[in-house]
């Protein structure tokens, strides 16, 4: 069983006056007063409570941040500064788990998050300790995220995508709409999943995924608006040939992708990535689709 995070000082969230004095709930803060606060919840500088809020446990919540009406946060949870959080969405609840004891585990959101209507992001359990979000992501309406996830920064989940347990999204991954990831899959970075799709096991950068666990080709779009160089996307593609299109086996076309591409910094990415999967990468490609 690995070992208890520290204790809630993950953010840079200033919850006190300079005189160092705790304050639960500072004095700009705005509660509707129909909100329940808990006595043991922080509400920082700016930070907005809508009606019918219930902020239940010890909750922190960051500057700025705005809980429009209905939002359910059950602590512990740390949200950082910024974020958004819309009607009835559920942050902290208890995991969908059997084994799941009462154990403090909690959720721990970082800045500028969007999470819109219905979202439900669960606490960790004992094997983790914590369901982590980053920054700058945006959760669209009825997305789930369950336990002990990890979830980077400037990710998108389109309408109804679901992450199973323990499930890692790197930083600028795209779920579209009513997506679906087995517990413990890892997305790699700029990694996108069409429409009503499903994953299994992990995707590398870059891949385009549809379907039940069909790779596709690379994301050129999403890699020229991140400003990768077209050289870089030119060498990503003759690693997606040697890796779906070469018939090698995989050790040999990581071998060759190394050899020949290893010196560009996003061919790298997607072979450290590939040799650190534990559960194996989606191999299934369709012949008919342009890399």
């Amino acid at each position: 069983m690995p070992p208890r995070p520290p204790a809630l000082n993950l953010l840079n969230t200033t919850l006190a006056p300079q005189t160092g004095a705790v304050m639960p709930i500072a004095q700009s803060a705005r509660v509707h007063p129909s909100a329940l606060v808990a006595p043991e919840a922080e509400l920082a500088e700016d930070v907005e409570v809508g009606p019918h809020v219930i902020v239940e446990g010890a909750v922190r919540v960051g500057p700025g941040c705005v809980l429009r009406p209905g939002a359910h946060l059950i602590g512990p949870l740390v949200l950082g500064q910024n974020n958004q959080v819309y009607s009835y969405a559920v942050l902290g609840e208890r995991p969908q788990h059997l084994k799941y004891a009462g154990e403090p585990t909690r959720l721990v959101l970082g800045d500028h998050n969007t999470i819109r209507e219905h979202v439900t992001i669960h606490r960790g359990t004992s094997h983790s300790w914590e369901t982590r979000i980053g920054s700058h992501n945006f959760l669209m309406a009825h997305c789930h995220v369950a336990h002990d996830c990890r979830i980077g920064d400037h990710c998108i989940l389109a309408n109804g995508a679901l992450m199973g347990g323990h499930c890692v999204l790197e930083d600028n991954v795209y779920l579209s709409g009513n997506c679906a990831l087995h517990q413990f899959v890892r997305i790699g970075r700029l990694a996108l999943l069409s429409g009503v799709s499903a994953a299994t096991k992990d995707i590398p950068p870059f891949i385009i995924q549809q379907r039940i666990n069909c790779v596709v080709g690379v994301n050129v779009v999403g890699m020229r608006r991140a400003g990768i160089p077209n050289a870089h996307i030119d060498a990503v593609r003759r690693a997606f040939h040697l890796l779906y299109r070469s018939q090698m086996v995989v050790p040999a076309a990581l071998a060759h992708m190394d050899r020949d591409l290893g010196s560009v910094p996003e061919v790298a990415e997607m072979i450290a990535f590939i040799r650190a999967s534990s559960r194996g990468i989606i191999l299934h490609m369709d012949r008919d689709a342009a890399a």
